[in-house]
């Protein structure tokens, strides 16, 4: 229980009054009830009346923080006194993850995902079957993991915040068959493909194999500033990139000889300072996708990232070559993601011999 003093009523020069009390050695007023869910308000009241009302609300305000009430900041998040239900934790750790250097899209689908999830909660308390209530509604297994990550992203921040337990502990992923973005097998043969249906996304695909960027976000958002004077690297900060790391690749001849420098705050495709809206090479390549004679199932625009990936391994044999032209994180990062590209790490002349 939090220590307060009864409070005592006081009056401004101005005829208001208030209630004053201690709350762990620090001094609050009040002068109605908001703060506590109280509607009374004593200087709503003719003057000579506000003492008695005044009265009223310091006993309701003692009665409220001491059956453990929750007192907040004035004009504020930060708990003064109580403890915040699980649902109010949860609002919290959404307000904070909006507030983070995280990208739109992701902010766009944390702020869709809870609200959907606070729908379904039969009370302020958060449990494991309301979790579990809330997956089960998913409709395959990549979705479910997918929701299920988010929301443990969201109920982690909430805990790191005051929450008591962390209900995401026992629900564990689901395991699914790994999807994979199939490799290209000639390389040149579909970017001529798609150099005849779109420049835009041709040069895309380029950087996408040749410098091992990203193409919705690494890729669209270039400008000529990201280049070196002599077009001969990209260096990209750490808010641009996925890794959250500064970034810098070397760029191949056949890409230099596509660009021609602009000035520095301009699109590369755009030529404005305006990059290309986040779902544009989505777009142009889903209408490729229909039109093209080349393509293969689980062939995707992040195939060409993988078959630049697969190209470097396969010359150096050296993971942590492949990390840093990857910009992954972690080497074990890099690591899964050999693994889903199906690239064996062992040679004929390593298995066993009879």
């Amino acid at each position: 229980m939090e220590t307060i003093n009864y409070p005592t009523v006081g009056v401004t020069k101005s005829k208001k009054v208030f209630v004053s009390f201690y709350l762990n050695n620090k001094r609050y007023r009040l002068f109605n009830g908001k703060r506590i869910n109280s509607n009374l308000n004593p200087n709503s009241f003719p003057v000579k009346d506000r003492d008695v009302h005044a009265k009223i609300l310091a006993n309701e305000v003692y009665t409220y923080i001491t059956k453990g009430g929750v007192l907040k900041e004035y004009r504020g998040d930060e708990v003064l006194s109580g403890s915040l239900s699980d649902l109010e934790y949860f609002k919290k750790a959404v307000k904070s993850k909006l507030e983070g250097d995280y990208s739109n899209k992701y902010k766009q689908t944390l702020l869709y995902l809870s609200s959907e999830f606070e729908k379904t909660l039969p009370c302020s308390r958060i449990t494991e079957d309301s979790i579990r209530g809330f997956l089960i509604n998913q409709p395959s297994k990549a979705s479910y993991n997918s929701v299920r990550r988010h929301l443990s992203a969201l109920i982690s921040e909430a805990v790191n915040l005051g929450m008591d337990s962390n209900p995401m502990a026992k629900v564990k992923a689901k395991k699914s068959k790994a999807n994979l973005n199939k490799p290209f097998e000639d390389v040149s043969a579909i970017l001529n493909e798609i150099k005849d249906f779109n420049q835009n996304l041709y040069l895309c695909c380029k950087m996408t194999y040749g410098c091992l960027l990203r193409p919705h976000r690494e890729v669209r958002e270039l400008t000529w500033g990201d280049f070196t004077a002599d077009l001969s690297y990209i260096k990209l900060s750490g808010s641009r990139n996925k890794s959250g790391r500064n970034r810098i690749v070397p760029v191949p001849s056949y890409i230099k000889e596509l660009l021609n420098k602009g000035d520095n705050n301009l699109n590369i495709f755009t030529g404005t300072i305006n990059a290309p809206n986040p779902d544009y090479f989505k777009c142009i390549w889903g209408r490729f996708k229909k039109v093209s004679k080349l393509l293969e199932q689980d062939q995707t625009l992040y195939s060409f990232r993988h078959s630049g990936a697969i190209e470097i391994y396969k010359r150096t044999g050296s993971l942590s070559k492949l990390q840093k032209a990857l910009g992954h994180s972690s080497l074990a990062v890099s690591l899964t993601y050999l693994r889903g590209l199906e690239v064996s790490e062992l040679e004929e002349s390593d298995m066993p011999m009879v």
